[in-house]
C-alpha cells in the first residue's frame, strides 16, 4: 500500500555543526568520508566520521553555505561528542567548529510540500538549491515520494505546507534506506554495513582520512560481510537491540539501526545484517524475540570490487 507523504515535520532531533574559515572544506576533507574540497554550491553530501579503526562516530549532511563556510546536519544526540572530538584536529587549519543548532531551523518536506517550493523540478539526491534564506538538500524519496531537507536561518519563515501526522517523517527514512547514526550505534559498523558507498556517502578516490584503510579493504578485497535491510517486524524494536538467527541463537548477525512505526500497523526498520544471514529466520532480541521479513531497498548496492 502507498501512503500519501505531502507535507512538513520540523526536524527536532537533528543538530547543525558549522564550519567556517577559509580552511573548512578542506578541514572536512581531510577528516570524514566524502570529498569536501570538490563540493560546489549546488551539492550537499552524505558523509560519515569514524574512528582510526574505520567504525563509524556520527554521520551528517553537509553543505556549503559558502566559500568559507560549511553546515553538518548530524542526530542532536551525537552533537557534542563529535564537535568535541573534530575540534581536536583542526590544529593550524583556519576553521572553527560550533553548535550551530539554535541559528537554524529544519524540516523535511515531503510530495506536493516541496514541488510547490521548487515548482515541480525535482533534482537527484544530495543536489542542493536555495530559496530565498533557505537551502533545500533533495533527499532519496520514500515510498515513491520525493523528499528533502529545508535549512534556514531561526528567523526566517517556515516553509508552506500541511504538518505531516506524527512520526510519518521518521517513517520515510527508514523507507528510504539512508541510516542516520545515533548514540547507540557509535563504533559498531563501517560505513559499507549502513550502504554508505551505494549512496554516495563514501569517496574512494579522495585523500586520506581516519579509518580510510579499512574502509578501502573492505571495498577492494571482498571482506564486507553486512549490510543494511530494511524490514517489517510485527511488534515494537528499538535501535541497537541485537538480531539472531534462529540457527545460531549464541551469536548475534546483526543490529537495528533505525525504527519507525509502519502507517498500517508493526514497525518498519533498518537492520544492519551478515548477508549469509539475510536468508535465514531472524528475530530481535534472542530465539523468543520478535521476528521480522526482509523487503526490498529502493536503491541497488553496489557490487564489492
Amino acid at each position: 500500500m502507498t501512503y500519501p507523504l505531502n507535507g512538513i515535520a520540523p526536524l527536532s532531533h537533528l543538530g547543525v555543526i558549522r564550519v567556517a574559515g577559509e580552511d573548512a572544506a578542506n578541514f572536512l576533507h581531510g577528516q570524514l568520508t566524502q570529498d569536501f574540497a570538490l563540493l560546489g554550491m549546488d551539492q550537499a553530501r552524505l558523509a560519515a566520521f569514524l574512528s582510526a579503526k574505520g567504525r563509524v562516530q556520527a554521520s551528517f549532511i553537509g553543505f556549503k553555505r559558502s566559500a568559507t563556510e560549511v553546515l553538518l546536519i548530524c542526530s542532536s544526540d551525537l552533537l557534542a561528542p563529535t564537535l568535541k572530538r573534530l575540534s581536536m584536529f583542526v590544529l593550524r587549519a583556519k576553521a572553527r567548529l560550533t553548535d550551530a543548532t539554535a541559528d537554524f531551523a529544519l524540516y523535511g518536506l515531503a510530495g506536493e510540500a516541496l514541488t510547490a517550493l521548487t515548482d515541480g523540478v525535482l533534482l537527484p539526491p544530495w543536489s542542493k538549491a536555495m530559496r530565498e534564506l533557505a537551502t533545500i538538500v533533495h533527499l532519496y524519496p520514500a515510498a515513491g515520494h520525493p523528499r528533502a531537507l529545508w535549512v534556514a536561518p531561526s528567523t526566517a519563515p517556515a516553509p508552506a505546507g500541511n504538518l505531516l501526522a506524527p512520526g510519518l517523517w521518521e517513517w520515510s527514512e527508514v523507507q528510504s534506506g539512508v541510516a542516520t547514526l545515533t548514540a547507540p550505534l557509535v563504533d559498531l559498523f563501517v560505513p559499507q554495513m549502513l550502504n554508505y558507498e551505494s549512496l554516495g556517502g563514501v569517496s574512494f578516490k579522495k585523500g586520506c582520512y581516519p579509518g580510510q584503510e579499512i574502509v578501502a579493504r573492505s571495498q577492494f578485497r571482498g571482506t564486507l560481510k553486512r549490510r543494511t535491510y530494511l524490514v517489517h517486524a510485527p511488534a515494537p524494536i528499538t535501535v541497537g537491540s541485537e538480531v539472531f538467527a534462529t540457527s545460531d541463537t549464541e551469536q548475534p548477525c546483526g543490529v537495528v539501526v533505525q525504527t519507525a512505526e509502519a502507517p498500517d500497523g508493526g514497525m518498519d526498520a533498518l537492520v544492519s545484517l551478515q548477508i549469509a544471514s539475510a536468508g535465514e529466520s531472524l528475530r530481535v532480541g534472542g530465539i523468543e524475540g520478535v521476528p521480522f521479513v526482509l523487503n526490498t531497498l529502493p536503491y541497488s548496492l553496489l557490487e564489492d570490487i
